[in-house]
């Protein structure tokens, strides 16, 4: 850690500051460097102190920096003297480091930023604190905008019919659990019905002898399939009745992967949907529970 003392300037009051040990051992080197340098009154404070930028008991130029050392340092780096900002100058270097801060993994915040800066005001401090694209994009993955249309469904893998060699046939070797049945449709996700199984040739109820050998099986493996849902089979799962008749009627003409619409299919006796816990993605926001029931 190197503590640096600021002195009165002209946005606010004498203070200390955090820098990175780098500066501290470049400051070193420019007094162990530099001639001893007698104090100069501070016109702000009426007080005799020791300058930094100071050399043969004067003053460094106000554009030395910006218009000598800096363009000099940029050509032994290799580096352009500007960029699409403009020219690189040492208030771009605040402004650098206060972005990266605030973009930091742990960053601080415009509060704390305020007083590293030594602002009066945090409107001040707010043109020093552009979010970086990385942020934005972490700030928009963590509000979980997309999480609450995702739900993790269980897949049945049928490893023996894999192995040998009886899926490439067509043999049914993928079962995705619904709650009152099995759906053994391969691209289940780009299914239509999928949250309102219409019950075609692909669909395989529990109660079945089908269904009940399945689950015999020791080559069974389960596992978990996350999909995305629109807004209106979001709506349905979460239990909007109205959302689910809505979803029924818009479906209706809809023909399933196995050719015929849901209205040409006799309909099953009791409910169309079975109740059964449908798991939310982890890292749920606003107050979402780990499940919700369809």
């Amino acid at each position: 850690m190197c503590l640096l003392d600021v002195p009165a300037h002209k946005t606010g009051a004498p203070f200390t500051k955090r820098v990175d040990p780098l500066v501290g051992r470049a400051i070193e080197t420019w007094e162990a460097v530099r001639p001893v340098q007698p104090l100069r009154l501070d016109p702000r404070t009426g007080e005799r102190v020791p300058l930094l930028f100071w050399l043969r008991a004067r003053r460094v130029a106000r554009e030395y920096l910006n218009h000598a050392l800096i363009p000099a340092l940029c050509r032994k780096a290799g580096v352009p003297r500007e960029d699409a900002r403009g020219p690189i100058t040492s208030h771009r270097a605040r402004s650098t480091i206060a972005s990266q801060l605030y973009n930091a993994k742990e960053p601080m915040t415009l509060f704390e930023l305020q007083p590293w800066l030594g602002h009066r005001s945090p409107q001040s401090t707010q043109h020093y604190t552009q979010i970086t694209p990385t942020g934005l994009a972490r700030a928009y993955a963590d509000a979980g905008y997309f999480a609450r249309n995702v739900r993790t469904v269980e897949v049945l893998i049928d490893r023996e019919s894999v192995q040998n060699g009886a899926a490439a046939t067509g043999t049914p070797w993928q079962y995705f659990d619904l709650g009152h049945g099995y759906c053994t449709y391969n691209f289940f996700e780009q299914c239509p019905h999928r949250m309102a199984c219409a019950r075609c040739d692909f669909y395989v109820p529990k109660p079945s002898t089908g269904a009940q050998l399945l689950e015999a099986k020791a080559s069974l493996q389960r596992m978990m399939l996350t999909i995305p849902l629109t807004d209106d089979e979001r709506a349905a799962v979460d239990e909007d009745a109205d959302a689910l008749e809505r979803l029924l009627a818009r479906l209706a003409d809809t023909p399933t992967p196995a050719g015929p619409t849901p209205g040409e299919i006799q309909p099953p006796p009791g409910p169309l949907l079975s109740i059964k816990p449908l798991r939310r993605p982890e890292g749920g926001r606003h107050g979402d529970s780990t499940e919700s029931k369809r």
